[in-house]
């Protein structure tokens, strides 16, 4: 699905595993990051892009403040590849930005489809904004 550098991918997998009343739900999917020297998956979720987004904060407040600002453009429609084409990131701590750009581009749409009102996707950068908030000292 999203090529990333160094080789890794970000891959889906039909249908997640999301059940309704018993039912798997067939527009469900699964987000991962594969990587090919080895052949794993990674099942990337909310929890570990926050938990990152959290390390880089107490390692570069600015530079995560920053990267939180490209998500909130994937968020809101933007290619992640254009997004990155704009903004160059330091190197720090945990995923590259790039990983959380495309896979969270995944996440969001694996979210809009278990809850097409738009509150799965909502929910999500909520608390990655308030994360953002509190790293600028509000």
């Amino acid at each position: 699905m999203e090529q990333l550098t160094g080789g890794k991918k970000i891959v889906i997998t039909k249908p997640g595993g999301k059940f309704v009343y018993g039912k798997v739900k067939r527009e469900d999917f699964m987000v991962w990051v594969y990587n090919p020297d080895d052949s794993t998956l990674w099942l990337i979720s909310h929890k570990d892009i926050y938990e990152d987004l959290e390390q880089k904060g107490k390692v570069n407040p600015d530079e995560t403040i920053r990267i939180i600002d490209a998500l909130e453009r994937v968020f809101t429609g933007e290619e992640p590849s254009d997004v990155l084409k704009t903004i160059s990131f330091s190197n720090l701590c945990g995923e590259p930005p790039e990983v959380l750009l495309k896979a969270y581009k995944w996440v969001w749409g694996q979210e809009d489809c278990n809850y097409p009102e738009g509150k799965g996707r909502e929910m999500s950068m909520k608390s990655i904004r308030e994360l953002r908030e509190r790293l600028r000292g509000g």
